[in-house]
């Protein structure tokens, strides 16, 4: 973190406004889980969470974010992240990633998933038990008085003991009333590192890890980062308030 950075640190009550936002992306990440499926193409999940967000009212974080032009990142496989909507089908034995980020009445929330769909080889299997379960032993480190870097190897460490590896070219952050705040949130770290967490701090916390090396190379669109030795790759995220009584996972129903 840069040393002009200022976390901003959320009260109570802007905590449970960002629990609004983020149980909204809850609700609609459960919406798309029930509509992938093989035989959909990726934009029709995208039209889809278009018409989510219109009914409730929200605005999609990502849509115009840097040029982004979607209210979603899906990838595929070995996308990473940042996959963007288009006519591809989806397969029996693909797995989806699927990142939501919504404003809502001035604050932002972010959440994603790794969807299997149908039967799906086993290391594809493994591969997402990892990140989901790496998510977890992270979430647990995000109390008060650890060391950022306490979640962040938590993350590295579960990730590496199962075989996979962490990537490193992206990282969570902090949200509230940006999508994107300090501090960075590295899935990677020396434990006992970094700065102290606090009580008021919110944090997306987001493993993307990979199934062979951690290296990502970004496609010709300029968004869509990819797997440099085309292994398969998966991504969980949760937004996290550290709060005197332990981690308040945001984005968990």
């Amino acid at each position: 973190m840069k040393e002009n950075e200022t976390i901003v640190l959320k009260s109570p009550d802007e905590i449970e406004k960002m629990r609004k936002s983020n149980l909204i992306v809850a609700e609609i990440l459960a919406i798309i889980k029930e509509a992938a499926r093989p035989g959909v193409a990726t934009i029709e999940i995208e039209r889809l969470c278009e018409g989510e967000l219109k009914k409730r009212k929200v605005r999609p974080a990502f849509k115009g974010y840097r040029g982004y032009p979607y209210c979603l990142c899906v990838s595929v496989n070995e996308e990473v992240v940042h996959g963007m909507p288009s006519r591809r089908v989806l397969k029996q034995g693909d797995i989806l990633s699927v990142d939501v980020g919504i404003e809502h009445d001035g604050y932002y929330g972010d959440a994603a998933v790794t969807i299997p769909l149908g039967k799906i080889p086993d290391e594809a299997g493994r591969l997402i038990d990892a990140a989901m379960a790496s998510l977890e032993r992270g979430i647990e480190k995000a109390r008060v008085g650890n060391r950022l870097f306490d979640i962040s190897y938590a993350v590295q460490s579960y990730v590496e003991e199962n075989g996979f590896s962490v990537v490193r070219a992206f990282v969570g952050h902090g949200i509230g009333r940006e999508l994107h705040e300090p501090p960075q949130v590295p899935n990677f770290g020396t434990p006992g590192k970094g700065i102290r967490l606090k009580a008021g701090m919110v944090l997306a916390i987001e493993p993307m890890i990979n199934a062979g090396g951690s290296e990502v190379v970004i496609l010709d669109d300029g968004w869509t980062a990819v797997t440099k030795d085309g292994s398969l790759s998966a991504h969980f995220e949760h937004t996290v308030a550290i709060t005197e009584n332990g981690p308040y996972v945001l984005s968990r129903p």
